[in-house]
Order: structure tokens, then sequence, then C-alpha cells
């Protein structure tokens, strides 16, 4: 008996005072330790080294994550994310819905810059950019778009955010397609080599090339896995937006299109 409690007490010892607790404060390590492999396996020693941890509790508290499917153990590697994970992640993909999380930060984005906001994805076709939802300006102009409208991918500053990720060739093939189907007549040569670098900002404008008057600036919302899934603009009349100001309004689109990515479990982080 003497030899266990002794055990207890240096066990105590070397972990964090907050970490003792009661159940709520295993659940927390219990995640802190599924946090913890999420970007590579971890064995028992790892874990405890990580978290400040003893061997024995990080060990304890993986193999329970094991029996439940929420880690799986390779031997040599470690602990990893297991197929409980996987099912926890696809069902909080189907939950989530793009407009619902994007509406308090498309409002907020048009709060601050009095402007006209969409949101939109591309069509089941990916022959267009479908909008999903629009938040009015306040300037005294007439943005003439409607949700559920369908726009070209090659003219439209949302269009482009939506298709920064494919290759050139599909870009051009693209292009080809739009003017083929009407679409404001562009030069290839130039449209192409702006579409090389909305690809390295991450940002994508309408120049006046969709519609007369009208520039926009937009950049692409990306879900847990980094693939653009829809993508949002701010939308206004030439007269408010000049070069300098698009330019200024590029950092804050794409920061609202990042925070909306967060929501969707993107992360920044390679």
């Amino acid at each position: 008996m003497t030899s266990t409690t002794n055990t207890s007490q240096t066990d105590s010892a070397h972990e964090p005072a907050a970490s003792t607790g009661g159940g709520a404060q295993t659940l927390l390590r219990g995640l802190d330790v599924l946090e913890a492999v999420a970007d590579q396996p971890m064995t028992a020693t790892e874990l405890a080294e990580t978290l400040g941890l003893t061997k024995s509790t990080a060990h304890r508290l993986a193999s329970a994550l094991v029996d439940r499917g929420f880690l799986a153990n390779t031997p040599r590697s470690g602990y990893r994310l297991g197929p409980r994970m996987l099912a926890l992640g696809h069902r909080a993909a189907e939950q989530a819905d793009i407009i619902q999380l994007a509406r308090p930060h498309l409002e907020a984005l048009g709060a601050a810059t009095e402007d006209t906001v969409h949101l939109g994805i591309l069509d089941a076709d990916q022959a267009s950019a479908l909008y999903l939802d629009k938040i009015a300006g306040r300037r005294r102009i007439n943005i003439s778009s409607r949700v559920g409208e369908r726009q070209p991918l090659t003219c439209t500053g949302l269009g482009k955010a939506l298709i920064l990720d494919h290759d050139e060739s599909w870009w051009a093939q693209r292009f080809a397609q739009d003017q083929a189907n009407g679409a404001p007549a562009a030069n290839p040569a130039v449209w192409q080599e702006r579409m090389r670098s909305y690809a390295r900002s991450g940002h994508a404008f309408d120049l006046e090339e969709n519609e007369d008057r009208i520039r926009c600036v937009s950049a692409p919302v990306r879900n847990a896995a980094g693939k653009i899934v829809a993508a949002i603009s701010v939308s206004s009349a030439a007269q408010y937006m000049d070069d300098a100001r698009m330019v200024a309004l590029a950092g804050e689109v794409r920061a609202t299109a990042e925070a909306i990515s967060q929501d969707l479990g993107w992360s920044a982080a390679p």
C-alpha cells in the first residue's frame, strides 16, 4: 500500500496543478491528446513531454481514446487519429451550413466597407458562379446581382476566386468557353497573367470586366481539407473603387474569407 501511494504522489508532483481535477479535467486532457496527434503520430513518451504529463497518464488517456476509436496505435510510430474522428469530421462537414456560418462575417464586412458583399460557390457543372447570399451596400448605387443568379467565372471577381487553384490549362479552356458563350471580350494573354498574379496573392479583382463601372475584390473560402468551396466579394461603383482602394480592401476581404474558412475547419498552419 505504501509503495502505491508514493507512486501516485510522484505522478501528481510532475504534472501542472491545474491538470488535477475531476472528470471535466480528464476530458480536457483527452482533447489535448487529440490535438497533439492531429499533425503527426506521437508515442506515449512524446505525448507526455508535449503535454506536461507523466508517461503513465499519457498512456492511460491515449489507451482510453483507442478503445473508443478516437485514436489508433501504430507500432513504432505511435498514436494517430482514429476512424471515429474521420466519421465525426464527415458529419461535421455535412452539418455545416456555409450560408449561416458566413452570414455574420459578411454582415461585418458590409458594415465596415459600406459596399455590397456576396457569397458564392461553383455551380454543379463548374461552369459558372452561383450566388448564395448578398448583403446590400449603403451607397446610392445599384448592384444588380441576385441570390440564385449565375455569372461567368472568368469575368467576375467571385468567379475568379473560385478557380484560383485550377491549373492554367483549365483556366484557358474556361476562358475560351466563356468568350464563346458571350462573356465580355477580353485579351486572353492579359487575363491569364492577371490570374497568375491572383493565384499568388490569394485574392482576385473584377476591373469592370463583367459590368460597366462596377468593380469588386474577392477571395476564396476553404474547407478543412484546404479545398476552395466558396468565395466572397466586395462590389461597388468604380468611383468608390479606385486602384488604391482595391489594393487596400484586398487584405480585409482575405481576412474575412479566412475567418469563414476557419469556421469550416480550415487552418492556416501547413
